[in-house]
């Protein structure tokens, strides 16, 4: 493959991909629906525009790949790398990733709604201005990631670590910060407020 004509179908519908070398593919708007993913090989590929609905992921790799305005809606992601993988504005409404490796990773913008990313290690991510509404965190190592203007409102942070994380600026309605593992957590002041009043206090303007 010379990485400019993909061998994947550029539409497909309820089909099972297995074993399949996509690898430096560019899949440019192509769109996947219902389908599954097995042991495929989309390192280096290009997504541009593309769409994944309740498509299944096993076991895939997706090293070093570039995914721009791609929306992964509603996928499930399990024992997958996404090792060196960028994501440029992209929506990953409702997806969930399980047991998979995340780092490095980079992020710009984009749309990570009730995304399900649970005992992952995310360590120095940058989610500066990524909308987190409602994601789940759980267990997770968040340490030194950046959430700079990020939205994390009504996201759960049970056991997250956030050691050296930047939350400033970030939207922080509805999230228990109190469940998550805060050292040296850095806080803007609105932020400082909420974790005060969460631990009881009555904090008077």
């Amino acid at each position: 493959m010379d990485g400019t004509t993909p061998d994947a179908p550029l539409e497909a519908e309820g089909r099972h991909f297995t074993d399949e070398d996509w690898y430096g593919d560019d899949l440019g708007a192509a769109r996947f629906v219902d389908c599954t993913f097995t042991r495929v090989d989309l390192g280096e590929a290009t997504t541009t525009g593309a769409t994944f609905e309740r498509c299944t992921f096993h076991n895939c790799s997706f090293g070093s790949s570039v995914h721009t305005s791609t929306a992964f809606v509603a996928c499930d992601v399990r024992r997958s790398k996404f090792f060196d993988a960028t994501f440029d504005g992209c929506k990953l409404l409702g997806t969930v990733f399980a047991e998979c490796t995340m780092r490095p990773l980079t992020v710009r913008g984009g749309q990570w709604q009730s995304v399900t990313i649970r005992g992952t290690n995310l360590a120095k991510v940058d989610f500066s201005g990524v909308d987190l509404r409602e994601a789940d965190l759980s267990m997770s190592d968040l340490s030194f990631a950046t959430f700079t203007t990020a939205q994390l409102d009504r996201a759960t942070l049970r056991e997250t670590k956030l050691e050296g994380a930047d939350l400033r600026g970030a939207s922080l309605d509805g999230v228990d910060l109190t469940v998550a593992a805060l050292r040296r957590t850095r806080l803007d002041l609105a932020g400082a407020v909420l974790l005060a009043e969460l631990h009881g206090a009555d904090v008077t303007p």
